[in-house]
């Protein structure tokens, strides 16, 4: 991992260039706060020549898309800074060989000399891709990434920015819909509540964040990073029904079994434009198993898209933080580096802090962070408190401590 440059050098060219920023994957609630650092940043700068937004991501370059983001009136950054999901559009397409000399062709017309990319792995690689294009045409452009998404799998970076407040989201969540579930226990014992996260568990994790007694919800939790079995599931359903008499089971969207098989390919809706298959049907499945398998009524829960960019939950820390990525990411590019990602380094140390970095594109294009061992149990149905370590912090102010009636039941 490298160290992002302290301060702001001239590259070696004459004149300023167009600084091109575009937004791609699924919209986060603090994914505007990063365009926001980084087109802020871009217009105080003597080096670049005019700053154009790219709707729609790299279809916005393709399709010659622009906004001339210097004509919106400066009180617009103010109130994007806490808008949620993406302000530009996004979108989820994959670059050919064609495509990216055509995107190459559209930002050299447009004389662009920086390329700022917010997304995940999927937009890594189409910045990738870019970058290795323009150097073999001999093209001056930087570009960077400024890292974005829920699932937190991005490698090089101890975190990603969307996640702390999609998991702050979770948590509460869980919270909430566990004590409706405790409301009436003999109506519907069993909840299920599905979380997105792609192929790593870190979200699902976030379920057990507001856990404050060793008996509270969730009280199973199942992650991409281990094998579900069925038999395995069941049994403990029965035995945490038998123990409380309700059950709340977070489980991950792409959970797979044994084979390999995702649970909510059951109901697959096919893949998008990087071959993901685009799932859905885990909770469906597990609510049918149950009921059939344990004679239990239940039911689940699926935030959908809510979790991802709802306003509702937004941390603190993961706004403040997408707004640096933002910024050091123009900054990164204006120093003249490029095919980079921008990540965040935390610093040791009993407060938490992060510094910035950046990292090679090239191990960070379709590459996938799982959750470490070390922040699951034994049996993988819970986590450890190295996990609540790392991640409380992330979802800025402290969870709710919710209150229960202890008071011994009154003789009469």
């Amino acid at each position: 991992m490298e160290s992002l440059p302290a301060s702001t050098t001239r590259p070696s060219r004459a004149t300023p260039g167009a600084l091109v920023i575009g937004q791609s994957g699924g919209p986060t609630a603090v994914i505007n706060a990063s365009l926001v650092g980084a087109v802020r940043t871009a217009l105080a700068s003597d080096l670049v020549g005019g700053v154009y937004g790219a709707r729609f991501g790299i279809r916005g370059v393709l399709d010659r898309d622009l906004l001339d983001l210097h004509a919106e009136p400066p009180g617009t950054w103010d109130a994007l800074l806490r808008t949620p999901s993406a302000a530009l559009g996004a979108c989820r397409f994959r670059l050919d060989d064609d495509t990216t000399l055509q995107a190459l062709d559209g930002l050299r017309a447009l004389g662009a000399r920086y390329f700022i990319y917010i997304g995940g792995n999927d937009s890594a690689d189409t910045a990738h891709r870019l970058a290795q294009a323009a150097r073999a045409a001999d093209y001056d452009l930087r570009i960077i990434c400024v890292p974005k998404t829920i699932d937190n799998d991005l490698p090089a970076t101890d975190h990603c920015p969307g996640y702390g407040s999609a998991a702050r989201f979770i948590a509460l969540a869980t919270m909430d819909s566990a004590l409706c579930t405790l409301t009436m226990p003999d109506h519907y014992p069993v909840k299920i509540i599905e979380v997105m996260g792609r192929d790593a568990g870190w979200l699902a994790a976030a379920s057990a964040l507001g856990q404050a007694r060793p008996e509270d919800p969730p009280h199973l939790i199942y992650t991409p990073e281990r094998p579900w079995r069925a038999a395995r599931f069941l049994a403990d359903v029965r035995a945490v029904h038998q123990e409380y008499g309700f059950v709340v089971v977070v489980v991950a969207e792409t959970v797979r079994d044994e084979t390999g098989q995702a649970l909510g390919a059951i109901a697959s809706t096919g893949v998008d434009a990087f071959g993901h298959h685009l799932l859905s049907g885990a909770a469906q499945y597990l609510v049918s198993l149950v009921i059939e398998e344990l004679g239990l009524r239940a039911r689940f829960d699926k935030p959908g898209d809510l979790q991802r960019m709802s306003s509702l939950a937004v941390s603190d820390v993961d706004r403040r933080e997408a707004e640096l990525v933002g910024r050091a990411a123009v900054q990164a590019a204006l120093a003249g580096e490029t095919d980079k990602m921008v990540t965040l380094v935390r610093v040791p140390g009993d407060e938490y802090r992060c510094e910035m970095g950046l990292a090679e594109l090239a191990d960070i294009a379709n590459a996938t962070r799982p959750l470490p061992p070390a922040f699951l149990s034994a049996t993988g149905t819970s986590v450890t408190e190295a996990f609540r370590a790392y991640a409380l912090p992330l979802v800025g102010a402290p969870l709710p401590r919710y209150a229960r009636l202890g008071a011994a039941p009154h003789a009469w």
